[in-house]
C-alpha cells in the first residue's frame, strides 16, 4: 500500500473516532432528558454539526484524497500509456511478421521453381549419362564379338590347317612306297646342294 493511502486511512479513522466521542454523550444524554434537538436551537447545532462533519470530511478529502487520487489517476495514465505503446509495438511486430510471412511465402515458391529445374537438368544429365554409357558398353560388346569371332576364325583356320596337313600325310603315307621315298629324298637333297652353291 502506497503512503499517500496509508496517512489517508490514518486520517479517516481519526476522524472516526472524534465523531463517535463527539456523538456518544449526545446519545447518552438524550435517553435521560427530553430531545433537545427538537427544539430550534437543536435544530441550528444539528445543522452546525452537519457542516463541521461534512466540512471535516472535505478537508480530508481534499487534503489527503485529492493527492492520492492524483497519483492512482496519474499511475493509472501511465498504465494506459505503457498499453498503448505495448500495443503498438505488438502491432509493428504483426505486421513485420505477416510481411515476412508473405516473403516467405514468395522464397518457397521460387525455390519449387527452382527445384523444379533442376530436377529436369538433372534427368537430362543423366539421361545423357546413361546414354554415354550405354554407347561405350555397345561399343565395348561390338569390340569384344569382333575380337570372338577372329580368335574363332584364326581357331578355326587352325584346325582347318591340322586336320590338312593330317589328311595330307595320310593320303602321303597312304601313296608312299619305298622308291617314292628315295625320289623325295634325292629331290630333297639336290635342292639343297642347289641352294648351297
Amino acid at each position: 500500500m502506497k503512503p499517500s493511502h496509508r496517512a489517508f486511512l490514518r486520517h479517516v479513522a481519526g476522524f472516526l473516532l472524534l465523531f463517535g466521542l463527539t456523538v456518544s454523550p449526545a446519545l447518552a444524554a438524550e435517553e435521560a432528558a427530553p430531545n433537545p434537538a427538537d427544539t430550534p436551537v437543536g435544530t441550528v447545532f444539528r445543522w452546525l454539526n452537519f457542516a463541521l462533519v461534512f466540512g471535516g470530511i472535505a478537508y480530508l478529502f481534499r487534503k489527503v484524497g485529492a493527492p492520492a487520487f492524483r497519483a492512482h489517476a496519474q499511475s493509472i495514465s501511465n498504465a494506459i500509456h505503457a498499453a498503448a505503446d505495448a500495443r503498438a509495438a505488438a502491432e509493428r511486430e504483426l505486421n513485420e511478421a505477416n510481411e515476412k510471412l508473405a516473403t516467405i511465402d514468395l522464397a518457397i515458391h521460387d525455390l519449387r521453381r527452382i527445384a523444379a529445374g533442376e530436377s529436369v537438368a538433372e534427368a537430362s544429365r543423366i539421361r545423357a549419362l546413361a546414354q554415354d554409357e550405354a554407347e561405350r558398353i555397345a561399343q565395348a560388346a561390338r569390340a569384344e564379338i569382333a575380337a570372338a569371332g577372329r580368335a574363332t576364325r584364326l581357331e578355326l583356320r587352325g584346325v582347318a590347317a591340322r586336320l590338312a596337313t593330317d589328311r595330307a600325310a595320310a593320303l602321303v603315307r597312304a601313296g608312299m612306297n619305298a622308291a617314292t621315298e628315295g625320289a623325295l629324298f634325292r629331290t630333297f637333297v639336290g635342292e639343297i646342294e642347289r641352294t648351297a652353291r
